[in-house]
Order: structure tokens, then sequence, then C-alpha cells
């Protein structure tokens, strides 16, 4: 997972909670979803860059016990 993935994901999830919390704080219904929407958004994207990376490396490891490199083509 590249950084500003994983700092766009954090983001997502750290707001979201601030959202919730403040919507259950205030009896704000609507924003206290929309911080579950958004925690759960963050949630997806740490999903989604841990399937690709997964992807990724077994990827590699296919090469590695192959013996075959990228060689761009």
């Amino acid at each position: 997972m590249g950084l500003g993935e994983k700092f766009d994901a954090a983001k997502d999830k750290v707001s979201g909670s601030t959202k919730e919390t403040a919507g259950k704080a205030t009896g704000d219904s609507q924003l206290e979803g929309e911080g579950k929407a958004d925690k759960t958004q963050g949630k997806f994207k740490d999903a989604k860059e841990s399937v690709k990376d997964a992807a990724s490396d077994a990827k590699d490891q296919i090469k590695g016990f192959t013996g075959n490199k990228d060689d761009g083509r």
C-alpha cells in the first residue's frame, strides 16, 4: 500500500470517527450517519489496498519460483 493511500484511508477513518462522535453528542443523526459512512469508506480503502498488495506479492513469488523476470514486455 502506498503512503498516499494509507494516509487517505486513515484520514477517512479519523474524520468519520470525529463526525460520528459529534453526531452522537449533539443528537444529529445525519452527522452520525455521515461519520459511519466515512469510517466504512476508510476501511474499504484499506481492504482494497491490502488485496492489491497481496496480488503483487503473489505475482513476485510466482516470478521468483519460475525464474521469470519482468523484462517490460
